[in-house]
């Protein structure tokens, strides 16, 4: 077996180096002549996640070219160029404003664990597809280079008529779910590439994926209730005992193993989440989830920390929050004091999310009231002077502007000199038509009027 080093590129989207080689194997016959051979084109991928504008891009070089056999020494000088280059180049994205906000969250990522350094080609399907029938560490390479297929649309029509591959990978994911969350993700996501297209959600529903991810979602959200327990015993006993520094060191151990499993299992809600959402397109997909109780898995998410799973499952909850039922489950699972915990938020998008799903809330008697009680008044009054939420803050407020008994409320806030600002300011041949009916509500209370008047 012959290894040949060859052309070494860029990544096209990745900070990353990808090098070209020729695997070149020859099977001797019993005098040790040659009798069969074969050559292989392939190429590594060496990732390079610690490169920014700081990095000494000499030291990074010689390190490249030590630590990967496939390039010669020779080509030092080359491979400081193209660090150089990647050092340099601009991403796409960078320098564009966003222009609006988008009705649908960000693509995830590839994930830790769902990227390895080798570059899939569709011809070598077969083989990939036999990983799937090996020990769990083959089925994550196998089901890692399947992803990487799937990532590219264009492949998508061919995994499609590829029934053997599909098959084999919904079988990985009910029988081996538990055993591996990289697995578990990888297969995830593949199917989840395909749930961004509407005219392949009939593959997903044949295999009953999204069956299965509710199913996975459940279990993992009740795995981390469990582990939220057990960091809860450790963390008492430390604070009980603090001279004790074996039961400090175990909760630390234990923290830090906490940590690291959240990670790796938001990845895989994540995906999941997203992909029931793509399918929730259809409003009969969408009532079956509905009778499975997804209203109360994703209230329960609610309670995470990531921005990105945040903004995914709260949109979602919008989506389903047009309909009675699942409003009144949402009633049932206290969705408003879980929400109130989200304005403000740095993180605009989720602001802006949530700001929509509150509004959506709002048009209930019984919820605009849990709104007023959980403090929400002065913190939609503070978000007036926010260009982007000030309109869907003025709507919120409007509605909780109806209720008579909730009126008198707005004179303790600075919610009535702002509103007249905006009023002032607003051109003579058009006022906003949620900014005056507001202003008329609050003009039904005295104390208001008083607040009105003051200003001339």
């Amino acid at each position: 077996r012959k290894v040949k080093g060859g052309n070494i590129d860029v990544h096209p989207s990745e900070k990353a180096l990808i090098v070209h080689y020729e695997v070149e194997a020859t099977i001797l016959g019993e005098l040790g002549d040659p009798m069969l051979g074969e050559r292989k084109e392939c190429q590594k991928i060496i990732r390079l996640k610690s490169l920014n504008a700081n990095t000494d891009i000499g030291s990074l070089a010689r390190k490249v070219v030590e630590e990967c056999k496939l390039i010669h020494p020779s080509k030092l000088g080359e491979v400081e160029q193209l660090l150089y280059y990647l050092q340099n180049r601009r991403d796409a994205s960078a320098g564009k404003e966003k222009k609006e906000k988008t009705s649908k969250p960000k693509d995830p990522p590839p994930f830790e664990g769902t990227e390895i350094d080798e570059v899939a080609n569709i011809n070598d399907m077969d083989e990939y597809i036999e990983l799937l029938y090996e020990d769990i560490p083959d089925k994550v390479r196998g089901s890692a280079l399947i992803l990487q297929l799937a990532r590219n649309p264009d492949n998508l029509e061919e995994l499609l008529i590829n029934e053997t591959a599909l098959g084999a990978l919904a079988r990985v994911l009910r029988e081996d779910w538990k055993q591996s969350i990289e697995l578990a993700t990888n297969i995830i996501y593949i199917f989840f590439c395909f749930s961004s297209f509407s005219q392949f959600h009939g593959i997903i529903t044949h295999y009953k994926i999204g069956a299965l991810c509710m199913n996975i979602i459940d279990h993992e959200l009740k795995r981390h209730e469990l582990w939220q327990e057990e960091l809860a015993k450790k963390k008492k006993a430390d604070i009980l005992l603090p001279e004790n520094q074996t039961l400090k060191k175990d909760y630390e151990k234990t923290y830090k193993k906490y940590k690291g499993l959240v990670v790796k299992q938001e990845q895989l809600l994540r995906v999941a989440i997203y992909l029931l959402l793509n399918l929730a397109e259809d409003t009969r997909i969408e009532l079956k989830m509905r009778n499975k109780n997804i209203v109360h898995m994703l209230v329960k998410a609610l309670d995470r920390d990531n921005f990105e799973l945040l903004i995914l499952v709260v949109t979602f909850l919008k989506k389903l929050s047009i309909f009675m039922e699942n409003k009144n489950d949402m009633v049932e699972m206290d969705i408003v004091e879980k929400l109130v915990k989200m304005v403000p938020c740095e993180h605009e998008d989720l602001l802006n999310i949530t700001l929509r799903l509150l509004l959506n809330l709002s048009f209930d008697t019984g919820l605009r009231s849990k709104m007023v009680h959980v403090g929400l008044l002065p913190k939609l009054t503070a978000l007036l002077g926010n260009e982007n939420n000030k309109k869907v803050a003025i709507c919120i407020l409007y509605h909780i502007s109806m209720d008579d008994c909730f009126k008198s409320m707005f004179a303790y806030t600075d919610c009535i000199p702002q509103l007249m600002k905006m009023l002032f300011e607003c051109p003579d041949e058009r006022v906003d038509l949620e900014l005056i009916s507001f202003c008329i509500n609050l003009a039904a209370n005295k104390r208001n009027v008083q607040l009105i008047c003051e200003g001339n």
